[in-house]
């Protein structure tokens, strides 16, 4: 069994720790946390399953890397603090962990990353014998293995198009929700997520991962923007309120650009209620998907539902994100050292859970 770390409790938190606890090959030997409210709690507690693991939540990162675990699902947010979730990350490769995380968006695709993302991170695996693995929540999966996957059942393909279709009502993180994408901010606020070149630094990497994978050569990555005010008033089971001619819904597109044209696409479309931007498109159910469409001969459409925690489709979309990062890890722990990406690592069946339940 390899001696697992979950860092971190909240959206992904949660799920990583149930993943790691039904993972044949991992056991889960310790969890962290920042706030002090949930220092001394049960795992089990934290991550919903409503009955106790033996494994209380601890603060002091320090003693818990100095146990040399064997593998860390760093689960703590980088959206506002990248800098330091790129420390926390580069103290446990150096401590000698197998690191998988969704926190490090330039990481993504590591080979063409910052050097002052990818130097720090590969002097930690050539001192401490660690690694690193980064895929997204957006979900990783649905921007990279699952369009190239489904690009190979075509004769011709003439651009790739991955979409994450959200109504944002559902996902329980209000900061992110309000302050990172802006809903119910007036429409003259500038969401940090949505400043120019933002979702380029986000998304672009995936981008880049499939050309490489595709044998193609980007011109460039390009970006567009769509927003819409709610016409009514609405409020949230967890958010509350959200005023009327406040930003209700956000389109984007990041763009690969081939040969000219828009051939590799990541398009985001989110609302904080249905009927604003109906025209726009809507997953099956109203809630959320993601979907790749290959446009080619044939045209191919694969549209993704995921539901935990209930009915939460965007607890879904995190744990299935989770599932491919800690799924990964016993693999990483056999490989060797070093920095991968999603192209390195193999999305492989669900060998020895097949009918298996957390406990």
């Amino acid at each position: 069994m390899i001696p697992t770390v979950v860092w971190g409790t909240g959206n992904v938190g949660r799920a990583a720790i149930r993943a790691v606890v039904a993972h044949p090959e991992l056991e889960l030997s310790a969890v962290l946390v920042a706030n002090p409210d949930k220092v001394g709690r049960d795992a089990g507690r934290l991550a919903g399953l409503g009955h106790d693991l033996g494994v209380t939540a601890r603060d002091d990162v320090e003693a818990v890397l100095a146990q040399a675990p064997g593998a860390v699902v760093y689960a703590a947010s980088g959206d506002m603090r990248p800098d330091e979730a790129l420390a926390d990350v580069v103290r446990a490769v150096r401590a000698g962990a197998v690191v998988v995380t969704p926190a490090l968006y330039p990481l993504y695709d590591q080979r063409g990353a910052p050097d002052e993302f990818r130097d720090p991170v590969l002097a930690a695996v050539k001192e401490g014998g660690g690694s690193l693995f980064a895929s997204g929540v957006d979900p990783g999966w649905g921007n990279d293995v699952l369009p190239l996957l489904v690009s190979g059942l075509g004769s011709t393909v003439e651009a790739i198009r991955c979409q994450e279709i959200f109504d944002y009502s559902t996902y329980e993180q209000e900061e992110s929700v309000r302050y990172l994408v802006g809903m119910g901010q007036p429409m003259d606020y500038e969401p940090p997520m949505l400043l120019p070149s933002v979702p380029t630094m986000v998304w672009g990497g995936q981008l880049r991962l499939m050309a490489r994978a595709l044998g193609v050569e980007l011109d460039e990555i390009r970006e567009t923007l769509q927003r819409r005010p709610l016409e009514a008033t609405v409020r949230t089971r967890t958010m509350g309120e959200f005023a009327a001619g406040t930003q209700g819904a956000v389109r984007f597109e990041v763009q690969g650009i081939v040969d000219g044209e828009p051939r590799l696409v990541i398009e985001h479309v989110t609302r904080i209620h249905p009927d604003c931007a109906p025209d726009w498109p809507v997953p099956p159910d109203g809630s959320g998907a993601h979907r790749v469409i290959v446009e080619g001969r044939p045209r191919i459409e694969v549209t993704v539902e995921a539901t935990d925690e209930g009915e939460n489709r965007s607890a879904g979309g995190n744990a299935t994100a989770v599932g491919r990062l800690v799924g990964a890890i016993d693999w990483l722990v056999a490989a060797e050292p070093g920095l991968y990406d999603a192209l390195d690592v193999p999305l492989r069946p669900a060998v020895g859970k097949l009918g298996r339940r957390v406990r």
